[in-house]
């Protein structure tokens, strides 16, 4: 693959239907959970990226047996049990996911793990959840940020956690780390994803879960042993958003993305989008294992309004706010977006970079630590040259661009091609497709 990517031309019209790669959440869940089961446990459509392969890497060095077929891929775990090693080395890549899940999922290590990261994970502060791990009993270094060594303990100690950020990652480490525990863990966690809490009760882990206002309240039991996990892992929204702001952006095209995975706590950039006048529809609904599914059907969309975003939608949206950035750039009036520090612990300061690529689109923006304002223009069409460079390899950051430079025009050169292995591997071959 090229290091770099150049786009001259507009997308032309297109009326087509595709299909996007299994969910990033789910396929890093499933792996992980997969590994605690000693039985053997099949997915089908499981995300063979970056993030994906490290997790399975992962749990190989941990014990665990793992086959791929054509359409499948098999793991047999070894349990709650922790291979014997003096030290057991383990590397997340760019997975802020994997690398904060497998913490939890590691609480009853007696050896010595050291987990670390490439250059973009790095930099990310783990405070959040070393300190609720440290409750259980885990014993951690010195450092906050990777290479990270830490110490479980054999019958780590049930706890009391308030979750206080909205984030599905530390909500998982904890619960994974529960599991271990002889008693039960009691979870005030602000609402964020909950397929942990879906695949969970689909393997009738005892658990309790009240819903109050912003904040749910789980209480978790440890077990002994988990049930395999079967599983065919619906199509990642967050991948769908591009195609879906894709084809907003077009001139007259429409799109059908078959059987995506519209669980509720992920479908926060589809409520934002229909705010600004968005066309787009859920059809063929159905239930799979707890999580909702749809196909998602979208058309070209002239008249877009501005928005003020309520911040009640960010954690539903977190992974989708730059690609909502480019259809607010091209929106009737000026749209506001606030507390959305947590872009800024992403895989690069995404808050940050938005504004820079706004900024080189002449698109008139303000941003404050937590806070863009845009002032949208609905003729925009861009003759300059726009280079996208140095953002960490930030896969999300790549692939606004491109859809940035498909939809507004310009000269576009955007670097790190081969970011997108991290999360959406078929990204631009499907992007051809659409092309063609």
């Amino acid at each position: 693959m090229k290091k770099f990517l150049v786009i001259k031309k507009k997308i032309n019209s297109f009326n087509k239907t595709i299909k996007i790669d299994g969910d990033k959440s789910l396929s890093i869940r499933w792996v992980l959970i997969s590994s605690l089961s000693k039985r053997k446990s099949i997915a089908h459509n499981l995300l063979k990226s970056e993030d994906v392969i490290s997790s399975i890497n992962c749990i190989k060095k941990l014990g665990s047996k793992v086959k791929f077929f054509k359409d499948k891929c098999e793991i047999t775990g070894n349990g709650f049990d922790i291979k014997n090693k003096d030290k057991i080395y383990l590397d997340a890549g760019n997975s802020g996911t994997l690398a904060r899940l497998i913490l939890g999922l590691l609480i009853n290590s007696k050896n010595q793990i050291i987990l670390k990261g490439d250059k973009s994970l790095s930099k990310r502060d783990f405070s959040r959840i070393i300190q609720p791990l440290k409750r259980f009993g885990a014993k951690f270094g010195f450092k906050k940020k990777l290479p990270l060594t830490m110490k479980g303990l054999e019958n780590p100690k049930p706890i009391k956690y308030v979750e206080k950020k909205g984030s599905a990652q530390c909500k998982t480490s904890v619960m994974l780390a529960a599991l271990k525990t002889n008693g039960s863990t009691i979870i005030k966690a602000k609402k964020s994803r909950d397929h942990t809490e879906l695949l969970f009760k689909n393997l009738k882990v005892p658990m309790k879960i009240k819903k109050s206002g912003k904040y749910d309240l789980i209480e978790l039991k440890g077990i002994d042993k988990v049930s395999p996990l079967n599983y065919r892992i619906p199509g990642d929204i967050s991948s769908s958003a591009f195609f879906i702001v894709l084809t907003i952006l077009s001139n007259n095209s429409q799109l059908l993305i078959r059987n995506v995975n519209i669980n509720p706590s992920r479908t926060g950039v589809i409520t934002i989008l229909k705010k600004m006048g968005a066309n787009i529809k859920f059809i063929n609904k159905k239930i799979y294992k707890g999580e909702k599914i749809a196909d998602i059907y979208v058309k070209s969309t002239k008249k877009l309004k501005s928005i003020n975003c309520p911040p009640k939608l960010n954690s539903s949206a977190i992974d989708e706010f730059l690609i909502i950035f480019l259809v607010a750039a091209k929106s009737e009036g000026i749209s506001f977006f606030k507390n959305l520090e947590e872009l800024n612990q992403k895989e690069s300061p995404r808050l940050i970079w938005a504004s820079k690529i706004l900024s080189s689109m002449g698109v008139k923006n303000i941003m404050t630590k937590d806070s863009l304002k845009i002032y949208g223009n609905p003729n925009l069409n861009l003759k300059s040259k726009i280079t996208v460079k140095n953002f960490l390899k930030d896969h999300r950051v790549f692939m606004m661009s491109v859809i940035a430079g498909l939809t507004f025009g310009g000269k576009w050169s955007i670097y790190d091609t081969d970011s997108i292995k991290t999360s959406f591997p078929r990204f631009l071959k499907i992007i051809r497709e659409l092309r063609t």
